[in-house]
């Protein structure tokens, strides 16, 4: 530090030392700040908590309010139970096709829950993440592949993938819409990824239910 202090004040007592020490500086500032924009998300989790998706045709009775059907949907979803015609009707009616767990991308980038498509009412096909957790990341986005199991860029290359959206957040539940052209028979992961760093963080691999 003390050989440092010497350095700057012995820059700064010539006019081009003066111009080289502004010019470090100037150019020190841009890498400050994409530094911080890489690291600072490892720190903070960005949490959301969509309800489960409606689809367009579902009929909703007056009693409740659309949020209140989307609770009692995603409620039954997860807990298998059975409902009475009133909560049937507030219901579109969601068809699991595939789900798979998220696991870990290597030792640093991890993640956990589970991805689970739904074709809805209206024959649209949602990607849904419940209790979900990965490692957050700059510019993190979901992907969909034909691969079974990618472990790194290269599969994803080779297989082909198609971009959903980028990642709402590193923690919660979610929902994704697959693009009307895009069958469920062709996915067969989920992939969370790392754009700058074309890095796999977590990978669910999709099963038929």
């Amino acid at each position: 530090m003390r050989h440092l202090k010497r350095l700057i004040k012995w820059l700064w007592t010539t006019r081009n030392g003066r111009i080289t020490l502004l010019g470090m500086v100037a150019a020190a500032i841009p890498l400050l700040l994409l530094a911080g924009w890489l690291i600072r998300p490892l720190f903070v989790d960005t949490v959301v908590d969509e309800a489960f998706p409606l689809g367009a045709d579902a009929t909703i009775p007056e009693e409740l309010s659309e949020d209140q059907a989307r609770v009692m949907m995603s409620a039954a979803s997860k807990l298998e139970i059975e409902v009475d015609e009133s909560m049937t009707q507030a219901m579109s009616a969601a068809t699991q096709l595939k789900s798979g767990g998220f696991v870990d991308g290597d030792a640093f980038h991890q993640g956990q829950g589970t991805a689970t498509i739904y074709q809805l009412e209206d024959g649209s096909h949602v990607l849904r993440f419940e209790d979900f957790r990965v490692t957050n990341g700059p510019a993190l986005f979901v992907l969909v592949s034909p691969h079974p199991n990618p472990g790194g860029r290269g599969d994803i290359s080779d297989a082909g993938y198609t971009e959903l959206a980028r990642l709402k957040g590193n923690v919660g539940n979610q929902n994704y819409v697959l693009p009307d052209d895009l069958s469920p028979d062709d996915v067969n992961s989920v992939i969370i990824y790392c754009k700058p760093f074309r890095v796999v963080f977590s990978v669910a691999a999709l099963n038929a239910n």
